[in-house]
C-alpha cells in the first residue's frame, strides 16, 4: 500500500489517498488511534470521491473509526470494460423505453461483485497491517449486493449497515441466507428504482439473529441525516 496524498481536517480526521496496486482508495483515520476499521462501499459504479460518501466517512471517522473505501473494477475513474459500457448502454436505452431492466441489470452488477470481492479483501488484509487501523472490522454502503458477498466470504467483518438501494443480482439474494451478523437495514419507502417489496423480501432473507430495519418516506437520496447517527450507534455497539 503505498499513501500518495494526505490531509488533517478541522475535526482531527487524518484523510489520505492511497494505491494498492491498480487498486486507488482512500482512508480516514481519527486523531485516536488504534482505531476498528469500517469498509465504506458506494453504489456500484460511482466513484470514491461521491461527494455523499465522503461525507458518510469523515463523519464516521470522527467518531472513532478507521473508515476506507476504493474504486472498484469499472468504477469511478478505473477503466471499464466494452462489456460493462454495453450493459450501460442497453441499460440507459431499456429504462427510457420503460422495457424490464432485471436481466440487463444481472449482466452489469454480477460480474462488477465477482471482481470486486477479491480487491476489497486484499485492500483489507493491508489495511489491517497499519499501526492505526484494527479489527473488528465493520461494513457500511449503498453497494448491498457487494456487502452481501463479503459478508459470506469475509469472516473478519462483525457486522454491516446495508442500504436497500440498489439492485441485488439473484445470486446474492440467495446468499443472504447465509449472512448471519448483525445488520441495520436502510429502506427508502419511495424509492422509485427500487421495488419496496423486493427491498422487505431481501430484509426477510437475511440469516442473521440481529436485525433491524429502517424505513422513511422520500425518494432514493432522501435518506435521514440522523440515519448516519443511528448507523455510528449501531456500529459502536457491535465494533467497540
Amino acid at each position: 500500500m503505498h499513501f500518495t496524498s494526505e490531509q488533517r481536517l478541522d475535526d482531527g480526521v487524518l484523510e489520505r489517498e492511497f494505491t494498492l496496486g491498480e487498486i486507488p482508495g482512500s482512508l480516514w483515520t481519527p486523531g485516536s488511534a488504534p482505531a476498528p476499521l469500517v469498509l465504506m462501499a458506494h453504489n456500484n459504479g460511482l466513484p470514491k470521491a461521491d461527494p455523499r460518501l465522503v461525507a458518510r466517512a469523515r463523519y464516521t471517522a470522527a467518531r472513532g473509526y478507521a473508515v476506507a473505501t476504493i474504486d472498484a473494477a469499472g468504477c469511478g475513474d478505473r477503466p471499464r470494460s466494452a462489456a460493462d459500457e454495453q450493459a450501460r448502454a442497453d441499460l440507459r436505452r431499456a429504462m427510457q423505453a420503460g422495457e424490464p431492466v432485471d436481466e440487463i441489470f444481472e449482466s452489469l452488477i454480477g460480474p462488477l461483485v465477482d471482481n470486486a470481492v477479491p480487491e476489497w479483501r486484499a485492500t483489507l488484509d493491508a489495511l489491517l497491517e497499519l499501526p492505526g487501523v484494527r479489527g473488528p472490522v465493520g461494513y457500511s454502503g449503498g453497494w448491498t449486493a457487494l456487502g452481501i458477498r463479503l459478508a459470506v466470504a469475509e469472516p473478519r467483518i462483525a457486522a454491516a449497515g446495508f442500504f436497500a438501494g440498489g439492485y441485488v443480482p439473484r445470486a446474492q439474494r440467495e446468499e443472504a441466507r447465509q449472512v448471519t451478523i448483525p445488520l441495520l437495514f436502510l429502506l427508502q419507502w419511495d424509492d422509485a428504482g427500487n421495488p419496496r417489496r423486493r427491498a422487505l423480501d431481501l430484509f426477510d432473507a437475511f440469516g442473521s439473529e440481529e436485525k433491524t430495519l429502517h424505513a422513511n418516506l422520500g425518494g432514493h437520496t432522501g435518506t435521514p441525516w440522523f440515519e448516519l447517527e443511528d448507523g455510528c450507534r449501531f456500529l459502536d455497539r457491535h465494533l467497540k
